[in-house]
């Protein structure tokens, strides 16, 4: 991962749509900001919620919301141009693999380490992986046909027991190959 750090999307940060109201993007901060405020002894998270009040300040306020929304724009068209021009399909179809398997493994470590906080956002996956959001929806989408994960009641990404078991199974450099393979029996 590069030195240069990613831009910020306050619209992932508050997990709200770009045509989100104005509400709406009260609403969703008050509860995020409840649940990640550092007096929070549960769930408290002092950078997580210096990031929800940065968006909320950018997003509550109309004028550095259309400034933003330029910005924004931009920066969407530019991943979306990134898939685009990607390398040749053999090399995408073997990228999506790898990714598979990086997400399953990234969040059958995190079952391990923390079985009583399991998942993770679309949010924290993309910081992880170095992706941008945009380009892990369909590899989550396959991953939960598969049912190798599921959301849990927040939204959060959890592995389940068949994505354990595939882990587990196919550990190292097999897993990709696996993967592939599990997929044409589907």
């Amino acid at each position: 991962m590069s030195e240069r750090q990613q831009p910020v999307d306050h619209y992932e940060t508050l997990q709200i749509s770009p045509n989100a109201d104005p509400d709406t993007i009260q609403r969703v901060f008050r509860l995020l900001a409840q649940r990640f405020h550092p007096d929070n002894k549960e769930t408290g998270n002092a950078t997580r919620f210096r990031a929800l009040h940065d968006a909320y300040s950018v997003l509550s306020v109309p004028e550095k919301r259309a400034q933003y929304d330029v910005h924004h724009q931009a920066l969407r068209q530019e991943r979306w141009r990134f898939v685009a021009a990607s390398a040749t399909a053999d090399n995408e179809f073997e990228m999506e693999q790898q990714l598979r398997c990086t997400i399953l493994e990234i969040l059958y470590a995190r079952r391990r380490a923390e079985p009583g906080n399991p998942a993770f956002s679309n949010y924290e996956l993309s910081q992880l992986t170095g992706r941008p959001r945009e380009h892990l929806e369909f590899t989550i989408w396959y991953l939960a046909q598969k049912k190798f994960v599921t959301r849990d009641d927040s939204s959060g990404l959890t592995i389940t027991v068949d994505g354990v078991d595939f882990v587990e199974q196919n550990n190292g450099a097999n897993a990709k190959r696996r993967l592939t393979a599990s997929a044409s029996s589907v």
